[in-house]
């Protein structure tokens, strides 16, 4: 498998038809529980002797497959699933980290990961700097003695910022710390950080890789490229407390994240992803490469035409000519820039909320990554927990408005956008 094209990857990987009774299709294992062969089973399978199901807040058939088929995807030696993007930064992060350790992190964030790492984890004593992502020297430069990781988006959302991954990845080297990196916008059809350097990459499968809008779902895969032996992390190396004495990295290797993951962060914090979801996911994930192309193209033309509009003040999209990120993104993103355009309009805050409220195939709500096409105002919305200093750092103005631009037809597209701007009042330009 690992020789075949990202294409037929997507389709085949993880499912070996002959464990599944023959199923062409992945099948939903909609269980709880699994029904052990005897006690000295049961006790093998919780001692890691050996590998099997015990209950499906830590492991499932459907869920195994869609884990194996993106570690395939991006690269990693293992991946786990959660219930939601979120559950899996928060679960990543919090099985990785206590009291008293610190990040290095984007400050072009996503607005939920912005506060769990600005608000909710210093509340438990993790702490963070926000650094300019655009000179990778800034990251060594934040960098504490307690730090334990970086972690960015490798695009941006919504500043759209493509990010030089392989110049942080080697001031996470020198730091000796993982490099963390949220690859949702991207998806591994456009980027494969742990290519750049990552030693693990996060994904909300609820947008691209999901595609459909019908289920949420995160992911953890796991690069098996750090050392968690290098004296920083002494929960890999030491006897643990919570499962029997058990010494990850000189049980399980390169593998230790992944296991931590299952036997912990899922064990503890419960964020399990439904078998219905996984399933769903996996459909999703089958037509990634074929839309993801589909999203960029549409993306880039709407860009365009988005530049040439009187009612337009700015537009934003690495795949432009004018793009500052231009030469970055090809680098990082030669295959297309993904579905994401901003742009501000002229008027200011009420013109975008004017737009935001008025379009009628682009639907306002809180997603990204949809077949359909999506529109907000992050500053009033998604951002709006975010004081003013916090939204500039994010990319957030008060006239921008994000496009999550879905698989309509372009002209479609255009018609929507150009009725909504004959919406805003003409005194919003004077």
């Amino acid at each position: 498998m690992s020789t075949q094209k990202f294409a037929t990857k997507a389709l085949h990987a993880g499912h070996d038809v002959k464990q599944t009774g023959g199923t062409r299709a992945v099948p939903i294992y909609q269980t709880t529980s699994y029904v052990f062969n005897d006690s000295d089973h049961a006790a093998n399978l919780f001692s890691l002797k050996e590998l099997g199901f015990i209950y499906t807040r830590l492991n499932n058939p459907t869920n195994q497959i869609l884990q194996e088929r993106l570690a395939s995807l991006e690269g990693g030696i293992g991946a786990v699933v959660f219930a939601s993007g979120t559950a899996a930064i928060s679960t990543g992060l919090l099985t990785l980290l206590k009291a008293g350790d610190h990040i290095v992190a984007s400050s072009s964030l996503y607005g939920g990961t912005y506060n769990l790492l600005n608000v909710t984890l210093p509340r438990l004593g993790i702490t963070t700097t926000f650094v300019d992502a655009s000179d990778p020297e800034n990251f060594g430069k934040a960098v504490q003695e307690n730090t334990r990781a970086f972690f960015v988006e490798s695009l941006g959302n919504p500043k759209l910022d493509v990010l030089d991954l392989e110049a942080i990845s080697k001031q996470a080297k020198k730091a000796e710390v993982p490099f963390i990196v949220d690859n949702t916008v991207a998806t591994p059809a456009l980027l494969n950080p742990i290519k750049h350097g990552a030693d693990i990459v996060i994904h909300s499968l609820t947008k691209y890789i999901g595609g459909q809008g019908n289920s949420l779902g995160g992911a953890i895969i796991d690069a098996g490229t750090f050392n968690w032996a290098n004296g920083k992390f002494p929960e890999f190396t030491e006897p643990s407390a919570g499962y029997h004495g058990l010494k990850y990295y000189e049980t399980l290797g390169a593998a230790s994240y992944t296991f931590k993951l299952i036997l912990e962060g899922l064990r503890d914090f419960g964020g399990a992803l439904s078998p219905t979801n996984a399933f769903n996911i996996i459909q999703g994930l089958e037509t990634l490469d074929i839309r993801i192309q589909k999203h960029s193209e549409n993306a880039l033309a709407l860009a365009q035409w988005l530049e040439e509009q009187e009612e337009v003040a700015w537009v934003n999209y690495p795949g432009l000519k004018s793009s500052k990120y231009k030469t970055l993104a090809n680098n990082y993103l030669p295959k297309g820039q993904s579905g994401i355009v901003t742009f501000g309009a002229k008027g200011g805050f009420e013109a975008a909320k004017t737009i935001a409220n008025t379009t009628k195939t682009f639907s306002l709500l809180a997603n990204i990554g949809d077949t359909k096409s999506l529109i907000i105002h992050p500053s009033s919305t998604t951002h709006q927990q975010l004081n003013p200093e916090e939204q500039a750092s994010a990319g957030v103005t008060e006239d921008l408005i994000r496009l999550s631009v879905g698989l309509e037809n372009i002209d479609d597209l255009k018609s929507d956008l150009k009725e909504a701007f004959n919406k805003i009042p003409k005194e919003a330009f004077v």
